[in-house]
């Protein structure tokens, strides 16, 4: 179990593991005899290893839904909601830009200058992108559209959400993060009963 130490403790940290960000230890969690070792290791602590419906992320889930595991679960989710709702706002956002058909999944490719071109003419899109840029968990303060769609995609960066393969180039790439975000909101809405503000607006999401 030694040589999974350091892969357990970002597990049990919080962190989400994909191909992107950490391809060799996504493709050891791949391996059903690793998983079946971290799994044993993680029982006694009520959690196991989980993975999104797409196969794109691998984190911890609980073992057992118990009374205490359900009420860590809507702290949790009432302590991040005003993290979630930005977060789908922006993902809207950008299949409404992009012209894109579905939400966005592990992999995918952002450009932040073709985000600004479709952006810097469409006066309602604009608008939306400042009421979003101002939201506490983006925390701009700027007017200007290119310095708070910086702020946004260095935020999302930051938490995991995108991944930036050359800092020298303002491309990003999808995490899986992105899926278990998703599949969050899922859970929470059938497991726990707790309706999402806005949620007519992003329902297209789901």
């Amino acid at each position: 179990m030694i040589e999974h130490g350091p892969l357990l403790e970002r597990l049990l940290a919080g962190q989400s593991i994909c191909a992107v960000t950490d391809e060799e230890a996504f493709r050891r969690l791949q391996d059903e005899v690793t998983r079946e070792e971290l799994n044993h290791y993680l029982r006694p602590l009520n959690r196991r290893l989980a993975q999104s419906q797409d196969g794109s992320v691998f984190f911890l889930a609980y073992q057992e839904l118990t009374t205490d595991a359900r009420e860590h679960l809507s702290r949790e989710f009432k302590q991040t909601i005003q993290s979630l709702l930005p977060l789908l706002e922006w993902m809207q956002l950008v299949q409404e830009c992009l012209g894109r058909d579905s939400a966005l999944s592990a992999g995918d490719t952002i450009k932040l200058q073709e985000f600004i071109l479709k952006t810097e003419d469409n006066q309602s899109l604009r608008l939306r992108l400042g009421q979003l840029a101002s939201d506490r968990y983006f925390k701009s303060g700027s007017d200007n559209l290119d310095t708070q769609l910086k702020l946004i995609f260095k935020r999302l960066k930051e938490n995991g959400y995108l991944f930036q393969p050359h800092k020298d180039r303002q491309f990003y790439v999808v995490t899986g993060k992105i899926e278990q975000l998703i599949e969050l909101v899922r859970f929470i809405k059938d497991e726990e009963s707790l309706p999402l503000e806005q949620e007519s607006e992003q329902e297209s999401l789901f």
